[in-house]
C-alpha cells in the first residue's frame, strides 16, 4: 500500500506551546525558523526567541501514514505565513496557553482565520494544564466560545502522550470527515 501523508498545522498565539508541541512528537529534528527578538518588548523579556517562518515536523504512523507538521509564527507581524502554511493542509490544531487569559481573544481570533482559510476538521489544545494557573477545559470552552462538537483537549506540550492525544483526535476528525 502507498504511503499517505497528512498535512496538518499546529496554530496559536506567541508562546502558546507551538514549537514545543512539535518536538515532543517528531521524528526528526524539528526544522525551525526562530530567531531572537531583538527589542525589549514584553514578548521577549518571557520568552527570547520566536518562530518568524514555520516550525516542521514529521511523524510515521504505523506503516503506511506520515504526520507532516507546521508549526506557525505566533505574531502577527509574521501572519502573511499563516495563508501559505494552512495551502493543503487536512486538519489544524490550534494550541491555547491555558494559564494565560490575555491570549485567549488572540487564539479565537486565529481560530476563526484558519477556519476561513479551509473548511477542514480543527481541534483546540487546551496547553500548559500542568501550569498551576492553568483554566480547566471546561472553563477554556466557554471563553473561547467553542462549539460543543468541536474537541478541546487538556494538553501539555512538553508530554510525548500529550501531544499524541492531541494529534491522533485530529487524524480521526480527519478520517471521519474522508469517509463521508
Amino acid at each position: 500500500m502507498p504511503m499517505q501523508t497528512v498535512k496538518m498545522v499546529v496554530t496559536g498565539p506567541f508562546s502558546a506551546g507551538k514549537t514545543q508541541f512539535i518536538q515532543a512528537v517528531s521524528e526528526i529534528d524539528v526544522v525551525s525558523t526562530d530567531r531572537k527578538i531583538s527589542d525589549s518588548s514584553p514578548e521577549s523579556q518571557e520568552k527570547p526567541d520566536t518562530t518568524v517562518a514555520m516550525d516542521f515536523g514529521r511523524i510515521t504512523v504505523g506503516d503506511d501514514l506520515v504526520l507532516y507538521l507546521f508549526g506557525t509564527p505566533g505574531q502577527r507581524r509574521f501572519d502573511f505565513m499563516w495563508e501559505i502554511l494552512a495551502e493543503g493542509m487536512l486538519g489544524f490544531v490550534v494550541m491555547v496557553d491555558s494559564a494565560k487569559p490575555e491570549t485567549f481573544r488572540e487564539a479565537k481570533s486565529i481560530l476563526e482565520t484558519f477556519r476561513a482559510y479551509a473548511p477542514t476538521p480543527y481541534v483546540v489544545a487546551a496547553n500548559k494544564q500542568d501550569h498551576p494557573d492553568a483554566w480547566s477545559p471546561e472553563d477554556l470552552r466557554i471563553a473561547l466560545r467553542i462549539e460543543d462538537n468541536v474537541k478541546l483537549l487538556p494538553c501539555v506540550a512538553k508530554d510525548k502522550e500529550s501531544v499524541k492525544v492531541v494529534l491522533l483526535e485530529l487524524l480521526y476528525s480527519i478520517l471521519e470527515e474522508m469517509e463521508s
